[in-house]
């Protein structure tokens, strides 16, 4: 992880959290943060599957924010962790306005990147009248060619990872990597599903930023949630029509919105920003220079901060 931005605000503790049953197997952890009588924020964490952190928390100013952040189905301290099952986006939408309705919440501005650029949209074009709008970053719209990018067009970049990421994979299997590793990740199996998780998780993690980082132990919750999830939200097409929210985005085409790239993402390629961008025409487009995938990036954060302080200020983005 690269060194902490420092237009970042300083760390801090929620002023609550808990825990929420939304169905017979699903309890979702969640967080507030900040003023009680701030502006209210969702945050919509990346994987689907990758779970808090407490940075997610700096991205706002404490004294004018009130942030609701919350681990999805099957991830971070949610749990059971990586279970898929019952796990889908409408399911996701349904989990979001309940915590809106625990909160007494009206509106609130909607901030995701990543998958959380996904499930943002796709909760705010079900749900227009509570948003007040959206800071989105590393846009991933879950089209086939995203995936297809994500899994196979990488190579083109990062081939020391992908002969690392099918080597486990026989070759009669490696025409078709998500079904083969679907396959395993959702299997009973911890001797199957564990690797096929770490190798998973590798394979995206050391790819999130533009400069090489220092190598970290990966995480048991974090490896299990972005391997089973990303897999198996991959596999349905985010339980999406193809191109769906770029077909519904005049749902929410009124409502003021930034949309923060890194122009050397490698997961999430700038031309999903650009089709969204140019889809919504009302939607500012900050496309970084130096930026990757990872939301702590310097240029990045920079940017996701400088949209929360505008739209504190002005309530829409410049």
């Amino acid at each position: 992880m690269p060194a902490t931005p420092p237009s970042l605000f300083p760390p801090i503790q929620p002023i609550r959290h808990g825990m929420l049953a939304v169905d017979e197997l699903h309890t979702i952890y969640w967080e507030e943060v900040g003023n009680p009588n701030g502006i209210p924020v969702l945050f919509l964490h990346g994987g689907p599957g990758a779970g808090l952190s407490p940075q997610h928390r700096r991205f706002f100013d404490p004294n004018a924010y009130r942030v609701i952040l919350f681990d999805q189905r099957g991830a971070g301290k949610s749990t059971p962790l990586g279970e898929w099952r019952n796990n889908t986006t409408q399911l996701l939408i349904d989990d979001i306005e309940r915590l809106r309705a625990m909160f007494g919440i009206q509106q609130w501005l909607v901030f995701g990147g990543s998958w959380g650029s996904t499930l943002a949209l796709a909760y705010g074009q079900a749900h227009p009248e509570r948003c007040l709008g959206f800071v989105l970053r590393g846009i991933f719209l879950c089209t086939k060619a995203e995936v297809d990018w994500f899994l196979n067009g990488v190579q083109w970049f990062y081939p020391e990872l992908y002969e690392e990421f099918v080597a486990p994979i026989p070759v009669a299997e490696r025409g078709d990597l998500l079904t083969a590793y679907t396959s395993r990740l959702l299997c009973d199996d911890p001797e199957v599903y564990w690797p096929a998780a770490r190798a998973w998780s590798r394979f995206e993690g050391r790819r999130v930023f533009l400069l090489p980082q220092p190598e970290e132990a990966s995480s048991d919750a974090l490896d299990l949630g972005v391997g089973r999830l990303e897999s198996h939200y991959m596999l349905h097409g985010a339980f999406l029509e193809e191109d769906q929210l770029l077909r519904d985005i005049g749902r929410i085409s009124h409502l003021p919105a930034v949309i923060v790239q890194g122009r050397y993402d490698v997961i999430c390629p700038p031309l999903s920003a650009w089709r969204l961008h140019q889809a919504w025409a009302g939607a500012k487009l900050r496309m970084v220079p130096d930026g990757g995938h990872g939301a702590l990036e310097t240029g990045i954060a920079r940017a996701l901060v400088g949209a929360t302080e505008q739209f504190k200020r002005h309530g829409r983005f410049d």
